[in-house]
């Protein structure tokens, strides 16, 4: 009982610190929209819109754990990965990334961004966790995704976990791309002392 109700108030607090409260401060302080997904339909903006779509089956999955708990046989649990220690590591995991999360983006300032900005040109980043990791945040959102998925282990939050790692790495060398075309040398200087990931 008590795991529905940290799942549905997770996903709240991740969904208004990651998300929405970042996105405030940033226009607050710049005037700039940090959402820069748009509705073209180059590679960029398609990986903005799987990601909302995954996003949604995220909030799907946990809105039937957590609200409808006869609908959950639906999702086609594994069974095997429901154990105490497990859905611990999960949860110690869910806890840890979205302070790892929010630690990034708070580092991030005025550079943090939803995509790729290619309007506003932006500082780069090397400072705190970035000194381990050129992508943090996203580290973070794969470590979210795994911790959901030990969990509530199912088909649905296997999938997630599964295509949301493939759309991050294919979003992060988007990124990577338009941070080498915009930093040049500094940026290649950065990539050879901090790893991708960590």
């Amino acid at each position: 009982m008590l795991l529905r109700y940290f799942l549905a108030i997770y996903l709240i607090v991740y969904f208004i610190a990651a998300f929405v409260w970042r996105s405030y401060v940033v226009w607050k302080r710049t005037g700039i929209n940090p959402v820069v997904f748009k509705g073209s339909d180059d590679a960029h903006d398609f990986a903005g819109r799987v990601f909302k779509l995954l996003f949604a089956v995220v909030v799907l999955a946990v809105l039937v754990y957590s609200v409808f708990p006869n609908a959950y046989k639906f999702l086609m649990p594994i069974s095997w990965l429901e154990t105490l220690w497990i859905r611990s590591t999960g949860s110690i995991l869910l806890i840890g990334s979205l302070g790892w999360t929010i630690a990034a983006q708070v580092q991030m300032g005025e550079s943090w961004r939803i995509g790729v900005d290619r309007e506003h040109e932006t500082k780069l980043v090397r400072t705190g966790v970035f000194r381990i990791s050129r992508n943090p945040i996203f580290l973070g959102m794969m470590v979210t995704l795994l911790g959901l998925l030990l969990v509530i282990p199912n088909a649905i939050t296997f999938m997630t976990f599964v295509l949301g790692v493939m759309l991050i790495n294919i979003q992060v060398r988007l990124e990577e791309e338009y941070l080498k075309a915009t930093h040049g040398e500094e940026y290649v200087r950065y990539t050879q002392r901090v790893r991708r990931w960590i």
